[in-house]
């Protein structure tokens, strides 16, 4: 039976959820928490263990924990210095003030129990959504964990606001007998730890790395000028996407010197509005009024201010470019495509003279000369041609000669 928590390999693979890679691996720096061991749980419940039995342990270990009560099973995720680099923003679980213990590598007889556990996960977490659903508690249970000693179980749930579950503590003891905690978890929470991939192609960042959620709010897309789509924004767990966060700082602080969008340029000919603007770039786009196709004009911020100062004054310039100031097109400098990688049909009309051979040709003559050797329109020196045609003739005289002995022989046996 395969072991389902949060990895797809037994021994430490690349795809484990939350996992760390130990870049101090054949460092040694001598920290104080160097008998400190991570131990992941399912899916993404990490908690940090003391050796006091001086164990040498390696990542993907499995071994049994201290718990409260009874002990857990689970794998070593991370050893070494780094640990205590990991301590100094994930808290460790205490028990009356001290952290809790490994106890040993798990025996046969430990993972046997713990596999029996695992298998009753699924089955008990369907039997306790209908009980709940039966007391008509507006709650869902997203997951269940049982402890590696089998006495104990974690159940998951998402809800809204605070739910009066004593009633269901109860008779979720009575029906499987076994201690119930309860843990209230977020839709995001929920996401990872189910997984999956995003619509990046890659997999889910609260599943692989993101342990404190902070709140993303529609003004990170109106800062990054993203449309404002709810199916595009959000993920997996209905929410705003967590990566709308992740480059809002610099965009903030490149749009700090830009003018307001609000404002109108006005000039001889008209005015012009603000449609959208290339951040990073410096650029703003603006369009006439009156110009129903809707083209619009880039213009550097300078430009922009200037125009704005120009209003504010009651000037108006004839055009948004100033005609002695030529430089400024050409220092918008628009994306091209010089390699062609961006257009969909680039394979399917492929250069046919790209492997051909650089030979010259000469106007009005069937044959090409290279030095003093005769071509013909294939390439196939003129002397070659001759001998093939030499060698065709001399077959079809053999052939011929052939046919009369055979016609002789037949003439002499008749007679």
């Amino acid at each position: 039976m395969e072991i389902d928590r949060g990895c797809c390999s037994a021994n430490g693979g690349s795809c484990c959820k939350l996992q760390v890679y130990d870049w101090l691996d054949k460092l040694f720096l001598g920290t104080q928490a160097k008998d400190i061991v991570e131990v992941r749980f399912k899916n993404t419940r990490k908690d940090y263990y003391i050796n006091v039995n001086g164990l040498k342990l390696r990542q993907g270990d499995i071994v049994a924990v201290e718990a409260s009560p009874g002990h857990d099973i689970g794998v070593v995720s991370l050893t070494g210095d780094l640990v205590g680099l990991q301590l100094s923003k994930n808290k460790a679980t205490l028990i009356n003030g001290e952290m809790r213990k490994i106890y040993r590598i798990a025996r046969p007889i430990d993972l046997e129990k713990w596999k029996e556990a695992i298998s009753l996960e699924y089955e008990t977490m369907i039997k306790s959504r209908q009980i709940a659903s039966e007391f008509k508690l507006d709650m869902k249970i997203g997951d269940v964990e049982y402890q590696g000693d089998r006495t104990k179980a974690i159940f998951y749930y998402i809800a809204d606001g605070r739910v009066d579950f004593r009633q269901l503590i109860k008779v979720l003891a009575e029906t499987f007998r076994i201690r119930i905690e309860m843990k209230q978890i977020g839709a995001r929470q929920e996401a990872g730890r189910i997984g999956g991939i995003g619509p990046c192609g890659r997999e889910l960042c609260c599943s692989t790395w993101i342990t404190n959620f902070v709140s993303v709010t529609t003004n990170a897309a109106r800062y990054q000028e993203i449309s404002l789509n709810p199916q595009k924004l959000a993920g997996q767990c209905g929410k705003l996407k967590c990566c709308l966060n992740f480059e809002v700082d610099a965009y903030i602080d490149a749009q700090r010197n830009f003018p307001s969008s609000s404002i109108r340029l006005e000039t001889q000919t008209g005015f012009y509005k603000f449609i959208k603007s290339d951040t990073f770039k410096g650029i703003l786009y603006y369009v006439d009024d009156s110009d129903k196709t809707g083209s619009s004009v880039p213009l550097p911020i300078e430009r922009v201010k200037k125009i704005i100062d120009l209003n504010k004054k009651g000037i108006k310039p004839e055009m948004l470019f100033d005609p002695v100031k030529t430089e400024e097109r050409s220092q918008i400098k628009e994306f091209k495509d010089v390699l062609s990688q961006g257009d969909l049909t680039r394979f399917d009309n492929p250069d046919k003279n790209r492997y051909r051979k650089n030979i010259k040709f000469k106007k009005n003559n069937k044959s090409r000369t290279r030095g003093n050797r005769k071509f013909d329109k294939t390439g196939v020196p003129a002397s070659k041609i001759e001998s093939q045609k030499i060698t065709t003739n001399d077959r079809k005289q053999k052939t011929i000669n052939k046919q009369q002995k055979t016609e002789n022989r037949k003439q002499k046996t008749k007679e």
